[in-house]
């Protein structure tokens, strides 16, 4: 989940350790360009050095000047987000290519990951299409569009049992439920928080990610009641309802989000950014410790995305697809490390987090760095002609 992941002092050193080893500091694209837009991030402002620019493919090469680490945003007028960049550690730089209509967007850079951002208007020059694409690329979209239908419409069935359980009063039934039940989301989570504040908020926020009055509903909330509380009580049994009502809307609305290339490509190296954040500190499945099982769904999420996009990225950018095709496959063989009893009849069948020390996590976020480096570099490869 995208709102406050983890406390701004490990934010900082995790992204010091993603800028050490992905090459964060790499130079931006300050030469220029009518595609170019440099963005310059500090703790009080976000400038951008252009304010229009030609539909199609826009390059966003961010600078942090600030001490937080920050995030940036391309967002659609009613705040449903094109892309974004987490993660940006102090002093380093990052280059994102999306894809965008003609139109108005905000630019928003979010210091400290809190917020909602501190934001630019920009406007997207054209007759509001982009630039012809390759025609493989829209076969990508358009399987790439029934995979993350398919994983909402899977997650139903697996949430109800779950929220049966916390209905009935089924305190440990509950608990073997919970984290199958987040399999497909966690797998497609950057198109859900596409959708802004509408969805991901409801199901998949964490305590401390609220803001002012909001009321935590979700998973982590019947997460912390099992866990911690150990009881099931009326609102707990209220709240289960209205996790489903919530996942129905994403089920309902997700074949309708606005997919790209670029937007899949950098979709996949959120999923990473998650991993880096949430499961490889343990602060996502703080009371469950399920932290590994969604590790395995954020990466194989990741992995769908780039399979889709890999026929083109391998034309464009051959030695960027070996360097993938081997670092997936490392990640894939460290995670299988934890599998509970050395289990390989389920490929969710993970150790407790808790279970897991500070050398292993160490090992597992230096794997998620070696894959998320070059998976930064896929959307590029994906529009370089």
């Amino acid at each position: 989940m995208r709102a406050v992941r983890l406390s701004v002092t490990t934010a900082i050193a995790t992204a010091a350790a993603l800028a050490a080893v992905t090459g964060c500091t790499e130079k931006g694209s300050s030469a220029g360009g009518d595609r170019v837009v440099n963005v310059t991030a500090t703790d009080d402002k976000c400038e951008v050095s252009k304010k229009e620019f030609p539909a199609g493919h826009v390059e966003l090469a961010i600078e942090n000047k600030g001490s937080k680490v920050t995030e940036v945003y391309i967002l659609f007028p009613d705040d449903r987000i094109v892309t974004e960049r987490e993660n940006i550690g102090p002093g380093t730089k990052q280059t994102v290519t999306a894809e965008v209509k003609a139109g108005d967007y905000t630019i928003a850079c979010k210091p400290g990951m809190k917020g909602d951002g501190i934001r630019q208007t920009v406007k997207a020059t054209g007759k509001g299409t982009v630039a012809k694409r390759d025609p493989r690329l829209d076969k990508a979209v358009a399987a790439y569009r029934e995979y993350v239908q398919e994983q909402a419409d899977e997650t139903l069935p697996p949430a109800e049992t779950f929220t049966k359980a916390v209905k009935d009063g089924d305190l440990e039934a509950a608990k073997k439920a919970y984290a199958p039940s987040r399999i497909g989301w966690e797998r497609t989570e950057p198109v859900a928080e596409s959708f802004g504040d509408d969805i991901d908020p409801k199901v998949d926020l964490r305590e401390d990610g609220l803001k002012g009055d909001q009321k935590w509903t979700g998973w982590h909330r019947l997460e912390k009641a099992l866990w911690q509380d150990k009881k099931i009580g009326a609102e707990e049994k209220a709240l289960a309802d209205q996790l489903i009502t919530d996942l129905k809307e994403w089920q309902n609305r997700v074949g309708k989000a606005e997919i790209t290339p670029t937007s899949m490509a950098n979709g996949a190296k959120e999923l990473l950014d998650e991993v880096a954040t949430g499961k490889v500190t343990g602060e996502e499945e703080r009371y469950s410790h399920t932290d590994l099982v969604d590790f395995k769904a954020n990466v194989e999420g990741a992995q769908k995305a780039y399979d889709l996009l890999k026929p083109v990225a391998k034309e464009n950018e051959p030695a960027l697809v070996t360097e993938l095709d081997k670092q997936f496959a490392a990640l894939d063989t460290l995670l299988d490390k934890y599998r509970a009893d050395g289990a390989k009849t389920d490929q969710y069948d993970f150790i407790s987090y808790d279970k897991v020390g500070e050398g292993d996590r160490k090992e597992l976020s230096d794997g998620v760095n070696a894959l998320a480096e070059p998976l930064s570099k896929l959307a590029a490869a994906v529009v370089t002609k």
